[in-house]
């Protein structure tokens, strides 16, 4: 049955993740944990489908406070088809958006892009690096390796950053083919890219514990009586300001 067997990909895209990314996802709170404890900011970056996986660790229950989000809206989906993926594509776009935000040597930037191949996302962890900060990428290894690259000195994500999560997407990200049709459907990337910064909050939270740290983390707004703690971390990581 193709709803069964849907299931058993994701799970077995799952699986893989686990046994080949826990070190660099424990690695990735590291790093994160310790630009924090520098006064560092962690910023979150992706294009189209990508940004769902960014929005995933922004202001959500259970989701640590210090996350802020690159988004510009003219990169999402929400305003017009193709859209995004042309503007991904401008070579410099990435830098009038970054000079919006206040970026030195203690931040950490995690891009997300499954191709890992549009100039937008690579510019942007180029910018990071040129500025000393740190960069963590999720990206499928898969598709990334079998593409060439639309930045003009031909670099991918993968190459630029400091460390890789592959999210284990097949090339073109669809991963199943019904029986009967000839093309395949139904992506992992944002699947597994969400269980990636999911299992990433645990471990941060679980190292910031270890330190003897606090971790500001966000009660659901469902909740009665968490607004007056979550509003404390919003005020202390300026979440009320525009940027």
């Amino acid at each position: 049955m193709s709803i069964q067997n849907y299931f058993d990909i994701l799970q077995e895209k799952l699986q893989a993740c686990r046994e080949t990314q826990s070190e660099n996802i424990r690695k990735a709170a590291e790093m994160i944990v310790d630009s924090q404890l520098k006064g560092g900011n962690f910023y979150v970056f992706g294009t189209g489908h990508s940004h769902m996986i960014a929005e995933e660790l922004y202001t959500r229950a259970g989701g640590l406070a210090f996350v802020k989000i690159i988004l510009p809206p003219e990169l999402m989906l929400h305003q017009m088809v193709d859209k995004s993926t042309q503007l991904e594509r401008l070579p410099g776009y990435a830098k009038a958006i970054l000079d919006l935000y206040p970026i030195d040597e203690r931040d950490v930037v995690m891009i997300i892009s499954n191709s890992g191949r549009n100039s937008v996302p690579v510019e942007v962890a180029m910018e990071f690096k040129a500025k000393g900060a740190q960069v963590i990428a999720i990206t499928s290894m898969r598709h990334s390796s079998q593409v060439t690259s639309r930045q003009k000195d031909g670099k991918k994500l993968y190459e630029v950053a400091d460390l890789v999560l592959d999210n284990q997407a097949v090339f073109g990200d669809a991963a199943y083919t019904p029986e009967g049709y000839d093309k395949p459907v139904a992506g992992t990337s944002d699947f597994i890219g969400i269980a990636i910064v999911q299992t990433m909050v645990v471990a941060i939270v679980e190292r910031m514990l270890e330190l003897g740290e606090e971790p500001p983390v966000f009660l659901s707004a469902n909740i009665d009586g968490s607004a007056e703690k979550n509003l404390k971390w919003a005020l202390k990581y300026n979440l009320r300001e525009p940027r």
